[in-house]
């Protein structure tokens, strides 16, 4: 069973910075996606970034210019760097890490960010 482990989550004041990541316990093979969610009190999780296997990257509306995904390859480790946070980015970042057989992919267990104002 592969388990997703997450860090780098935690406490910063608005405009702070913060790098997430993420990597599996064991070696998964034929990874394709791999991405960061997130889920806000009483929201709908939502997609935040996600990197496909050739490098191309998609982005939420709402952090573009202040997030930046990235990945290791060799490691399966991906990394979500935060940059001038907001108090509306506060939520519970999950990372997911999708193979060519698997769409639904394997899923962190979540890492708590907060910005406070």
């Amino acid at each position: 069973q592969v388990q997703l482990v997450e860090s780098g989550g935690g406490l910063v004041q608005a405009g702070g910075s913060l790098r997430l990541s993420c990597a599996p316990s064991r070696t998964i093979s034929s990874v394709n996606v791999m991405g960061w969610y997130r889920q806000a009190p009483g929201k709908q999780r939502e997609l935040v970034a996600d990197i496909r296997s050739g490098g191309t990257t998609n982005y939420a509306n709402s952090v573009k210019g202040r997030f930046t995904i990235s990945r290791d390859n060799a490691r399966n480790t991906v990394y979500l760097q935060m940059n001038s946070l907001k108090p509306e980015d506060t939520a519970v970042y999950y990372c997911n890490i999708k193979t060519t057989a698997w769409s639904i992919g394997y899923w962190g267990q979540g890492t708590q960010v907060t910005v406070s104002s």
